[in-house]
C-alpha cells in the first residue's frame, strides 16, 4: 500500500508501537548503571543551602532579621535585669524597660525611615548631622548643661527621666560626613595623595575625640576610633599610612591610661577571678561568677541571683552576663550567633556594591557595631578591660539604641538598593494593570446598575 494511503489509525499505532520498543538511553559509569552524587541527600541539601545563601535577598534578610531579633530579646533581658535595681530605687519594676521599649519605638521608627531613604538623602544629612553633633557635644561641657553620670561628663539633661548622650550620634555623623568626603574625592581620584586621605577626615575625628575625651569616656573613644581605622582601611589607605596613625592613636591610649589610676585598674583586672585589694575587679569577678553559674541552658528567665545587688550594671554593661546566667550557653551562643550574623551581611553589602558611598557607609556601619559587640562581651569575658560601652541593640540605653537602629535602616536601605536585589523584589510584588483587572470582572447585564 502506498505511503500516501495508510489509514492515519495505523501510522499512530506504529508510532506508538516504535515508541514502545525504543531501548532506554543508558547514563552513567561501567556497566550502564545509571550515576548518582555520592552522599546525594546531604549534597542536595548542601547546594540549596549555597544556593539560597547566594541569592540576592539574603543579606537584606539577615540584616532586618538578626536586628530584630536582637533588638526583642534585649528588651526581655532589659526588663529581667533591671528589675531589682529599679526596686532598689523605689520604682516601679518594669520602669527601665518601659523607657527602653519607648526608645525602642523610635528607634524603629528611625530604621524604616532610614530604609526608605534614598543615599543622595543620606548623603545630604551628613553634614547637618555632624554639625548638630559637634555643637552638641560642645554644650555638654559647659556647666549647668552638661551632665555628669558615673564619672563621665556626656549627657545633657532633657527634662524627666529623659537624658541625651550626644557621643553616641557623633559614631553616626563621622560615618556618613566621612563615607560622603571619601567617595567624593574617589570620584575626584584624589584618595592616590595621603594629604587628601587624612584631611580633612582625620583632624575632624580628632576633634570628636577630644571632646569625649574631655569627659572621660574612654570606651566611646575607643569605638570611634575603630570606625576611623575602618574608613581608613576601606579607603585603601597604605600600609605605612595606616600604621603611622594606628601608633599616633596608640601613644595616645597608654597616655590616657596610664594618667588615669581608674583606667589603670580596669586594666590590672584583665582575667581576674578574685575582687583583689578594695574590690577593684568586684564587677569583672561578679560577670564570670555569672556566666559561670548558667551553665548550658541558665538558671532560668529571671532567676538571676547576681543581679540582686552583686553585678553592678547588670542591665546596661554587663547585661550579657545576665544573658549567661538566666539563659545558659545557648543563650549566649545564639546572641553571638545574630551578632556573627549582622556583621557578616554588612560585609557582604559593603563589598559586592559599585557605589563607593554605599561601601564606605556600610562598613563604618559594620565596624561600629561589631567593635562595640567584641569590646563589651571581651569586657564581660575578662578579656578585655572594662571599657563601659553597652551592647549595640541590647543593652538598656536609649542613646545608643536610636542612632544604631538608624545605622542598621542604613545597611538595609543600602541591601534593597543592589540591583538584583532590587529585581528580586520587584518580582515579589504583585502588578496588576487595569486591564487585567477588567477582564477579571464580571460583566453584567446591561440593565443592571
Amino acid at each position: 500500500m502506498p505511503a500516501e494511503a495508510t489509514p492515519p489509525g495505523l501510522v499512530l499505532r506504529s508510532r506508538a508501537a516504535g515508541a514502545v520498543r525504543r531501548p532506554a538511553v543508558k547514563r552513567g559509569g561501567a556497566g550502564g548503571t545509571p550515576s548518582r552524587p555520592r552522599g546525594g541527600g546531604p549534597r542536595r541539601l548542601f547546594e540549596r543551602a549555597r544556593r539560597a545563601w547566594d541569592r540576592p535577598l539574603t543579606a537584606y534578610y539577615l540584616i532586618l532579621g538578626s536586628a530584630l531579633l536582637i533588638t526583642v530579646l534585649g528588651l526581655v533581658m532589659v526588663y529581667s535585669a533591671s528589675m531589682i535595681k529599679a526596686l532598689e530605687l523605689s520604682l516601679p519594676a518594669s520602669y527601665f524597660f518601659r523607657k527602653q521599649f519607648l526608645a525602642a519605638l523610635i528607634g524603629g521608627g528611625l530604621m524604616f525611615a532610614a530604609a526608605r531613604m534614598p543615599a543622595k538623602l543620606h548623603r545630604a544629612l551628613s553634614y547637618p548631622m555632624l554639625m548638630v553633633t559637634v555643637f552638641l557635644m560642645v554644650l555638654v561641657q559647659i556647666p549647668g548643661i552638661g551632665m555628669s553620670v558615673n564619672g563621665n561628663q556626656n549627657w545633657i539633661y532633657l527634662g524627666g527621666p529623659f537624658q541625651l548622650q550626644p557621643s553616641e550620634f557623633g559614631k553616626l555623623a563621622l560615618i556618613l560626613w566621612g563615607a560622603d568626603l571619601l567617595a567624593r574625592k574617589q570620584d575626584k581620584r584624589l584618595l592616590t595623595q595621603w594629604k587628601h586621605m587624612l584631611v580633612p577626615l582625620v583632624p575632624v575625628a580628632f576633634l570628636l575625640l577630644g571632646l569625649i575625651m574631655l569627659g572621660g569616656d574612654m570606651g566611646t573613644a575607643i569605638i570611634l576610633t575603630a570606625i576611623l581605622f575602618g574608613l581608613l582601611w576601606l579607603a585603601g589607605a597604605p600600609t605605612r599610612l595606616f600604621g603611622g596613625v594606628l601608633a599616633v592613636a596608640g601613644t595616645l591610649a597608654v597616655i590616657l591610661i596610664k594618667t588615669s589610676p581608674n583606667r589603670m585598674g580596669r586594666l590590672a583586672c584583665i582575667g581576674a577571678t578574685d575582687p583583689g585589694p578594695q574590690d577593684q575587679c568586684w564587677q569583672a569577678v561578679h560577670g564570670i561568677y555569672a556566666l559561670a553559674s548558667g551553665g548550658w541552658f541558665g538558671s532560668g528567665l529571671g532567676a538571676s541571683v547576681e543581679k540582686w545587688g552583686q553585678l553592678p550594671e547588670p542591665h546596661t554593661d554587663f547585661i550579657f552576663a545576665i544573658t549567661g546566667e538566666e539563659l545558659g550557653l545557648a543563650g549566649t551562643l545564639s546572641v553571638l550567633a545574630l551578632f556573627a550574623a549582622l556583621g557578616y551581611a554588612g560585609i557582604r553589602v559593603a563589598g559586592r556594591t559599585e557605589d563607593p558611598f554605599v561601601r564606605y557607609a556600610a562598613g563604618g556601619v559594620t565596624t561600629w557595631i561589631v567593635a562595640q559587640a567584641v569590646i563589651n562581651i571581651g569586657a564581660v569575658l575578662g578579656l578585655l578591660p572594662i571599657a563601659g560601652v553597652p551592647l549595640p541593640l541590647f543593652s538598656y540605653g536609649g542613646s545608643a539604641l536610636l542612632p544604631t537602629m538608624f545605622a542598621v535602616g542604613l545597611l538595609i536601605a543600602f541591601a534593597r538598593d543592589d540591583p538584583a536585589a532590587r529585581a528580586a523584589l520587584a518580582m515579589r510584588q504583585p502588578r496588576v494593570s487595569w486591564k487585567s483587572m477588567r477582564r477579571r470582572v464580571k460583566k453584567r447585564p446591561s440593565g443592571e446598575r
